[in-house]
């Protein structure tokens, strides 16, 4: 297949997402908390637990039927979401609230070994020639965890004008799954200047589309 048509074809399908107004039902928060709760503190039993999740509609892999699709990598990443004051629009007088600006986490295999890191644009790099960067569909495929006060699951796709390299070379999807923490502080800033690093811990997910 020639190289153009393959390109066009893999964003295409990439697309195929449709959009599902199904959340979290009762029953797949408390499975999931429980699986998540149940897992150890090493990557290798986070990522076995995340296996027994049940993924919802808005963050799953389309079908891309007939061949479907192939997991490429699993890993467990262990690190702050990174936050920064910003002037809350309309605010009269001037207050302030939390802004994303990046993520910095360490990347962990199956095995416990950490392998990589995982930063701002976001992307996901385990040597100089195996790296991914990553964007949101358009409209953005996230869904809230069923952990409260966890930063929301996501469906990603390959950066446009960026390409995936060595073990990330055919990735489609990346999911952002089982998060625990991250979430910015309730209390807002207090003056423009401040920063803040929360904890978080989540299972990156990266497949693609089967030919």
């Amino acid at each position: 297949m020639p190289v153009l048509v393959a390109s066009l074809l893999f964003a295409c399908k990439r697309e195929q997402i449709t959009m599902n107004p199904e959340s979290f039902s009762a029953q797949i928060v408390e499975n999931n908390a429980t699986a998540i709760n149940e897992a150890g503190k090493n990557a290798a039993s986070h990522i076995e637990a995340s296996e027994k999740l049940q993924i919802p509609s808005q963050v799953d892999l389309p079908a891309n039927l007939p061949a479907g699709n192939s997991r490429v990598a699993t890993y467990y990443a262990v690190g702050v979401q990174k936050y920064k004051a910003a002037i809350k629009p309309g605010s009269d007088p001037v207050a302030y609230q939390w802004v994303f600006v990046a993520p910095q986490a360490d990347l962990y295999d199956s095995y416990n070994n950490k392998i990589g890191a995982h930063g701002a644009g976001p992307y996901w790099s385990l040597s100089p020639s195996d790296s991914i960067f990553a964007q949101h569909f358009s409209p953005a495929r996230t869904v809230v965890s069923p952990d409260a006060e966890s930063i929301d699951w996501l469906l990603l796709m390959p950066k446009s004008g960026t390409t995936p390299s060595g073990i990330f070379a055919d990735v489609d999807y990346i999911q952002r799954i089982a998060t625990k923490g991250g979430k910015a502080p309730l209390t807002p800033p207090a003056s423009l200047y401040e920063t803040v690093e929360v904890k978080y811990k989540a299972v990156y997910r990266f497949s693609k589309i089967n030919l």
